[in-house]
């Protein structure tokens, strides 16, 4: 999400990284035009249609009935994407989606971007405009007064900026305005076949070009030599990448690494964290190796970090807590001498999040979470151990919920030795 409160640590990171000069060394120039093998695997990938954006809107409706909300008030981002199919950015212009509790959904646009809003909007909307010496939240108070609404409550997005309930309720004084996480986070939480296809293929691409990718590394590439040839491969095999963090030595003991330049060497650790996009639907694998012959120590918690995700998964059933396979989590490392908690040495962040539109994504595995999981929630699963001043070793595959309980996207290996099935 573009809200500060879901931004992963590791794209900050990422960014920085991207602001410095580029340097790539000529062995990952070389691995990354050597891509003639490799073929797209999206080729022929059936998009969200126009019949499953209806769904989630009727659900929206349902829930919102449910809760007693007259209509939802939504800005670009992931959710915006999620039930009109509009990309767009945020700016000090406001764009926003008014979905009402009955009817078809208002498209709220700055007069003038108007065509090209509708370039990518899927579904049938009625569309406002606002010209550049007006308020636009009075234009939604218009819509909402117009559809009788204006009695009735108004959920805000979690995301939304401020300033615009702030001027809602100026435009409307003595306006109801509520969260709407029960209609959106209902909807959004729960994958359908169609979203789990795409996560899938997304994964699918993700794992293609890890194996790919892990034949090239060599001696002396760096965590930005390492990433630029998963880059590469990954948009060869039709994916859009959405991140690769890749911590060599010590900076694998820190989840996402440090400004410190480490090089690949005989018996490091590498630790890759990787994900992409298929259609807007995200993929998020994390696997860590050893660049030739692994030590004691870093086989035992490559095996102590297997069986961690192990535990996760056997943790996650039906209707169970989220955080109860946090705290599962908590009890094995603190039985390995771990913790406590989240002390290091030992696992400092949860042990997964939410994942869909957006790479962190409403509800985590994390101590406390009371939320159920049902059919459909989808997980990163990444209990990683960190030992500061060593290394650090993190598995992540992610999983989806389903009547039978825990489904991988991705197998996660069995070895320290074999890292890519």
């Amino acid at each position: 999400m573009h809200d500060p409160r879901f931004l992963p640590g590791r794209r900050a990171v990422l960014a920085a990284a991207a602001a410095a000069p580029l340097l790539v060394s000529g062995a990952a120039r070389a691995a990354e035009a050597d891509l003639a093998d490799l073929q797209d695997m999206t080729t022929g990938v059936v998009p969200i249609g126009a019949d499953e954006r209806r769904r989630r809107l009727d659900r929206a409706q349902a829930l919102m009935k449910q809760h007693g909300l007259g209509a939802v008030l939504i800005e670009p981002g992931s959710s915006l994407l999620y039930f009109t199919g509009v990309r767009w950015g945020r700016s000090e212009r406001a764009l926003l989606a008014v979905l009402p509790v009955e009817g078809e959904p208002c498209i709220v646009s700055p007069y003038f971007e108007e065509p090209r809003m509708r370039e990518t909007l899927a579904i049938p909307a009625e569309v406002r405009v606002w010209q550049e010496d007006e308020d636009p939240l009075k234009v939604v108070a218009g819509f909402l007064k117009d559809r009788k609404l204006a009695a009735h409550a108004v959920g805000i997005e979690e995301t939304v900026r401020f300033f615009i309930p702030d001027m809602l309720a100026h435009a409307m004084p003595g306006a109801k305005i509520v969260s709407a996480n029960p209609v959106v986070r209902g909807c959004r939480m729960i994958k359908t076949p169609a979203e789990l296809a795409l996560m899938q293929l997304a994964t699918d691409v993700t794992i293609a070009a890890y194996r790919w990718t892990y034949k090239r590394v060599e001696k002396g590439m760096t965590g930005r030599d390492i990433g630029a040839i998963m880059d590469a491969a990954t948009r060869k095999l039709g994916g859009s990448p959405e991140f690769s963090l890749v911590l060599i030595g010590e900076a694998a003991a820190y989840p996402h690494g440090t400004q410190a330049v480490h090089k690949v060497a005989d018996g490091e650790i590498v630790l890759m964290d990787c994900g992409c996009t298929v259609q807007g639907y995200q993929s998020d694998v994390s696997r860590t190796f050893v660049y030739g012959a692994a030590s004691k120590d870093q086989r035992m918690v490559w095996d102590q970090v297997h069986q961690g995700q192990q535990t996760a998964l056997a943790a996650a059933k039906l209707g169970v807590p989220a955080g109860s396979v946090d705290e599962a989590i908590r009890k094995l490392y603190e039985s390995f001498g771990y913790g406590p908690g989240y002390k290091l040495p030992g696992c400092s962040h949860r042990t997964g999040h939410g994942i869909g539109l957006d790479g962190h994504e409403p509800v985590n595995l994390v101590r406390g979470e009371t939320t159920r999981l049902a059919p459909g929630m989808c997980f990163s699963n990444e209990p990683g151990i960190y030992i500061p001043g060593k290394f650090g070793v993190r598995l992540e595959d992610c999983f989806h919920m389903t009547e039978a309980g825990p489904k991988w996207f991705s197998e996660p290996p069995s070895s320290i030795d074999a890292p890519f099935r």
